[in-house]
């Protein structure tokens, strides 16, 4: 096991160039809950845009479209009626998160079963992984190499009962092995793990971010990203990371919301 460090991906950080435009650097769309569902949506786009995804757009259900409108500028938004209209609105998409606040119910399985059709990096996150309880084979068949998992213990728990009795690196190892996707199985020391056996351990874990909306933040992050062409491995093992040194830069005090607007100087330090 690799203990995450810069070392290991900062090469791999899309940083823009002179003859960069918005469109080349990613188009990244994360999936909305309903109307008083749609803060994590808020947070994951505001992460994925100052992570420097070129292009980020908000799909949400029509009842939520009032609610998310006055609480965006740069942010895109676009309502969708139906699991297909979404699968069409997302056709054009880099990355996809999806998940966080999204419902456990049978519109999240649809809405994931139109995305996984879209080409797109998914990230799943949160209700995208807690609604195949007992369906983790359904799952399994939707997802891509390149898409990432991102379970806390008891979402994990859920997808994978019993795994974590081995031991969180090899459950995770395995989890990766099976799903044919990336692991990110986050705690007090997050690990990545790839489809091809390698896993990280994340060493610079802060307890500053025991705080609602830091998962949705760093669903964000991972997205932003793999929006930007990053391999996903990579992806996840440098948000994971960058999650991190934000949060301890903020320190005492730190709520989710706090998290993107320290970005930029996390980001700085690492060019």
């Amino acid at each position: 096991m690799q203990t995450n460090d810069p070392a290991l991906w900062r090469s791999f950080l899309p940083w823009p160039s002179a003859e960069t435009h918005k469109h080349a650097r990613g188009r990244l769309v994360v999936v909305s809950g309903r109307a008083h569902h749609t803060g994590a949506a808020r947070l994951a786009a505001r992460a994925g845009l100052r992570m420097g995804a070129g292009v980020v757009r908000i799909l949400c259900p029509p009842d939520a479209a009032a609610v998310i409108a006055p609480a965006v500028q740069a942010i895109m938004l676009t309502p969708f009626a139906s699991a297909e209209a979404l699968g069409r609105e997302a056709s054009n998409a880099d990355a996809v998160v999806v998940g966080p606040a999204a419902g456990a119910d049978e519109a999240t399985v649809a809405n994931i079963h139109a995305l996984a059709s879209t080409g797109a990096v998914l990230v799943i996150d949160a209700d995208g992984l807690s609604v195949f309880k007992g369906g983790t084979a359904e799952l399994i068949g939707l997802l891509d190499r390149d898409d990432i998992l991102t379970p806390h213990e008891g979402e994990f728990e859920r997808l994978f009962p019993g795994l974590l009795k081995n031991g969180r690196e090899a459950a995770a190892v395995e989890a990766a092995r099976r799903t044919q996707a990336v692991i990110v199985l986050k705690g007090a020391e997050t690990l990545v793990a790839s489809p091809d056996g390698r896993v990280r351990s994340n060493p610079n874990g802060s307890p500053w971010l025991a705080t609602a909306g830091s998962g949705d933040v760093l669903a964000g992050m991972i997205g932003g990203l793999t929006a930007q062409r990053m391999d996903s491995f990579e992806a996840a093992s440098a948000a994971v990371w960058i999650h991190s040194d934000a949060a301890d830069r903020f320190g005492p005090g730190l709520i989710a919301d706090d998290l993107s607007e320290i970005l930029p100087r996390a980001l700085a330090a690492l060019r």
